[in-house]
């Protein structure tokens, strides 16, 4: 999807955003990116966009995300499109989740959309 290279270290990140990282590859995410929108938005600090292979496996991933984060005690501010299972909307204000359904994705293309912002392709830590 993005033209950036993989990134194996996510230190740099918060934990919140880190932890949400692991828990889409604990589901098996494809195709993770980070988008670092803190240079052009004041509305949230990243995007992390993610694909499932499938409507049950997008909803799966979004579902586990956001549970597993409440039991961290991080509570979404919204969560969007969890029935239809083709993009699940995850916001937690300092970042937001989306999770795609790979026809969504390559139809809706944020990452294309927000092209002028660094990014990262992400991999889980069993690959680095």
């Amino acid at each position: 999807m993005s033209t950036s290279q993989p990134d194996r270290s996510t230190s740099d990140l918060p934990r919140d955003v880190n932890r949400a990282i692991e828990l889409l590859f604990d589901r098996k995410a494809d195709d993770v990116v980070l988008l670092d929108l803190r240079p052009v938005s004041g509305a949230t600090d990243f995007f992390v966009i993610a694909t499932g292979r499938s409507d049950t496996h997008v909803t799966a991933i979004a579902d586990y995300l956001v549970d597993e984060l409440k039991r961290d005690g991080v509570r979404p501010f919204g969560v969007e499109g969890m029935r239809s299972g083709r993009w699940v909307l995850v916001d937690y204000v300092d970042f937001v989740v989306h999770v795609f359904h790979p026809a969504a994705r390559d139809f809706y293309q944020l990452e294309r959309l927000w092209g002028d912002v660094p990014s990262r392709d992400l991999v889980p830590e069993s690959q680095t």
